[in-house]
């Protein structure tokens, strides 16, 4: 049997191998077919607006949280959001303080919409933003740790910060986003301290 021990600062690679490994195992069957087979093509119009992100992962990961973020009266353009993921994509949500949900690219968005539509946000716009990123790349693999804030301007519920991780690739001469895994700071998980630094 082999024993795992924990030193004082591996927090921070334990959340990464953990993440790494969910990852890997939901995006597995989603993802049967070889990548380049089965890449996202968003039509031109939405692939050129991603086009300046996308060369970076950590650009990528950073537009994300942008183009979630809307003023009232508008919303997200959604297929801009989408092209910057793979097709198969997985996310993975807390979406209750005992639950964890996953998601298909298409799920999440209609969750989020939901979101909206619940809390009436189209009337005071939704704010999302970095705080904190980790960013690990080798090769044509990357993962990205992300703490954010979010919060609807306005409301008398106080901002709500997560942990959110990211798997991408790069394929076909730009980055997409494969995975991401989502947690909120709770009692018995207390933000990495290397995302507080």
């Amino acid at each position: 049997m082999t024993r795992v021990f924990l030193l004082p600062g591996d927090t921070f690679r334990v959340v990464v191998l953990l993440a790494t490994l969910l990852s890997t195992l939901l995006s597995a069957q989603a993802m049967s077919a070889p990548l380049g087979e089965e890449m996202w093509t968003p039509d031109d119009a939405h692939q050129s607006a991603v086009r300046t992100l996308a060369d970076s992962a950590e650009r990528l990961v950073a537009g994300l949280y942008q183009a979630v973020t809307f003023d009232s009266g508008t919303m997200p353009a959604w297929e801009n959001v989408k092209a910057m993921f793979h097709k198969n994509a997985v996310i993975v949500l807390r979406t209750s303080k005992d639950s964890m949900t996953v998601f298909s690219l298409e799920g999440f968005v209609k969750d989020f919409v939901d979101f909206i539509d619940r809390f009436h946000a189209e009337k005071t716009g939704f704010t999302e933003r970095v705080l904190r990123m980790k960013p690990l790349v080798f090769g044509d693999i990357a993962h990205v740790l992300v703490l954010y804030e979010a919060s609807i301007p306005g409301s008398s519920r106080p901002p709500q910060k997560g942990v959110d991780s990211f798997q991408l690739i790069r394929q076909g001469g730009r980055w997409w986003i494969v995975s991401i895994v989502n947690e909120l700071p709770l009692n018995k998980y207390p933000i990495p301290a290397e995302l507080l630094e």
